[in-house]
């Protein structure tokens, strides 16, 4: 390469440059080195892996939202008031049925009892007396010796003082009910809850609560799909169409016990557009508890003629979901397709694949449309061939500079 510069002359006769920066002219010209220029190399062919898609068998099943619940939840009310004198269980332990939770003072209701008692002793008197009154005078009665209407009225005295007496033998009956209320005692089997009181406390009759029982074997969960869920498993689904129902623990693993559904709404929520389910579960072992949130997992049979893919080789563009697949001239071509659900940490594709179709997994971002790709099974290590290049020659440039 030369550089042919002629540099300004000085004019003596006016002190001035001759045609001031007119007569500068810098002429560049490039010479051949006699040497060709390199020819860039061809872009590299992008190595991508895949897997072969094949129809299989996936289960019907979907996963909603499900939160536990005890399968008797009892909350611990006095039938009788008055002052607690002693709590006779240790809160969050199990307790039997029948047995005695709370002391409440009975003082006042052995009073009533025995109030309900001497009143009826009392009847008893009056009902000996009308009797013997009432004997008397029919003997009078033969001799006319009395009206017939003073023999009624003594004999319906004698049916009066019954009816008393019933009634005292009702109000022993009441008192003694109450003075063993003041012994609450639990209805079913299950953990204690908290004390919500303290001993000494006043309480009142039907309206305190105490405290609460909860029977966790077997427990509950209570969940809810929708009608396009309800649609994927084949219609409303009830305890005869449902095989089994998984639980999903918030770490993700799968509870031990596989449960059954025992409760199907008969009509669909007009306002959230749902059918409310229930499934009960073992739960000896009591690792589950009420009021957690967990994932249920509803299986109804087997879907045929399905594909799996991994979820990172799904993509999402304009117009829905697709993948990429390699076509025959080893390029990369959009394949729209429709999902299920998820099925581990694969996509079900219910349509958009045929078998055999080599479906990208990897590489995703830098893939386009038709571009050319290498394409390896996805999960067997090799390594690609290199691209062929032209190597670079050397290239002595010489520069001078002429003045």
């Amino acid at each position: 390469m030369h550089f042919i510069l002629q540099q300004p002359r000085f004019n003596k006769k006016n002190g001035s440059f001759s045609a001031l920066f007119a007569t500068i002219l810098v002429a560049v010209t490039l010479v051949a080195c006699g040497k060709k220029d390199e020819v860039p190399p061809a872009p590299a062919t992008m190595p991508v892996s895949y897997i072969s898609a094949m129809p299989t068998s996936v289960p019907m099943s979907v996963e909603a939202v499900a939160q536990t619940e005890g399968a008797k939840e009892v909350e611990i009310r006095p039938r009788v008031g008055g002052i607690i004198l002693k709590k006779m269980f240790e809160e969050g332990e199990p307790v039997k049925a029948g047995q005695v939770l709370f002391i409440i003072d009975p003082a006042p209701f052995q009073i009533a009892l025995n109030q309900a008692k001497a009143q009826a002793a009392g009847q008893g008197a009056r009902i000996t007396q009308t009797a013997r009154e009432s004997n008397r005078l029919k003997e009078l009665l033969a001799t006319q010796s009395v009206s017939q209407r003073e023999y009624d009225n003594a004999t319906s005295d004698v049916s009066i003082s019954q009816a008393d007496m019933l009634q005292a033998q009702a109000a022993i009956k009441e008192a003694e009910l109450n003075l063993s209320y003041t012994q609450v005692t639990a209805p079913v089997s299950g953990i204690a809850g908290r004390f919500q009181f303290s001993e000494g406390a006043l309480v009142a009759a039907n309206t305190s609560l105490l405290t609460t029982i909860v029977q966790l074997s077997p427990i509950w969960a209570r969940f809810s799909l929708s009608e396009t869920e309800l649609a994927s498993l084949g219609g409303r689904v009830n305890p005869d169409t449902v095989s089994d129902v998984t639980l999903i623990l918030p770490d993700g693993s799968e509870y031990g016990q596989k449960g059954k559904l025992n409760f199907t709404a008969t009509q669909i929520n007009p306002t959230l557009g749902t059918q409310e389910l229930r499934a009960t579960f073992n739960n000896a072992d009591k690792s589950l508890l009420p009021g957690q949130f967990v994932r249920a997992r509803v299986t109804t049979g087997l879907r045929d003629g399905v594909f799996l893919v991994p979820q990172t080789a799904v993509l999402t563009g304009d117009q829905g979901k697709y993948v990429y697949v390699i076509n025959a001239e080893n390029a990369a071509t959009i394949r729209p397709v429709t999902l299920g659900e998820w099925y581990g940490k694969d996509w079900i594709v219910l349509k958009g694949l045929n078998e055999n179709d080599k479906v990208i997994v990897d590489n995703l971002i830098k893939v386009r449309p038709g571009a050319k790709v290498v394409p390896r099974i996805f999960g067997v290590t090799s390594q690609p061939a290199e691209s062929a290049t032209t190597p670079a020659a050397k290239i002595n440039d010489k520069n001078s500079v002429k003045s």
